[in-house]
């Protein structure tokens, strides 16, 4: 069945598009999320000028992504939590929480841009991809301390800091 796509779809196509699916991926998922319509000549026609709006705008947007894929590449994310000896997490690290740390970091990375095949669940170094778009891609590394020694770490860290200031 061909359909005429509303949105941008992922893995399937963009805005403007006339693409063939299953009949029933379109009627069960495209049509009633109003991502895609029946296709005729005439709505083709009227999609036309903002579809060539849509691409010099989707050119920007992947040359933005470009940018922060080179940018973001090799840096590294630091996340203290807790774990046991044996090194196992109590909980796990998610998305979310490495997108937050590397935000921090002043770099332009949404959470749905980290890509895990499941949450890490392990203290040490693990590297994580990004994927910014289709084919952008970059990799950061992601170093889990215990939270016991990232506190040690810092009250280390704070008496020099102190005696600095009172000199």
């Amino acid at each position: 069945m061909d359909v005429l796509l509303c949105e941008d779809v992922e893995n399937l196509g963009w805005y403007g598009e006339v693409v063939k699916v299953s009949e029933g991926y379109a009627r069960n998922y495209l049509l009633p999320q109003r991502l895609a319509i029946a296709p005729s000549e005439a709505k083709i026609k009227a999609m036309a000028e903002e579809k060539t709006k849509r691409d010099q705008q989707r050119k920007v947007v992947i040359d933005n992504f470009r940018k922060a894929a080179d940018a973001v590449e090799g840096a590294e994310a630091v996340l203290a939590a807790k774990a046991n000896e044996q090194g196992h997490l109590f909980g796990s690290i998610t998305e979310r929480e490495i997108a937050e740390n590397l935000r921090g970091q002043g770099f332009a990375v949404e959470d749905k841009f980290v890509r895990l095949e499941e949450h890490i669940k392990e203290v040490g170094q693990h590297d994580v991809k990004l994927r910014f778009a289709q084919d952008i891609f970059a990799t950061v590394k992601v170093t889990v301390v215990p939270e016991a020694q990232a506190q040690s770490t810092e009250a280390k860290d704070a008496p020099n800091q102190g005696q600095t200031e009172q000199e």
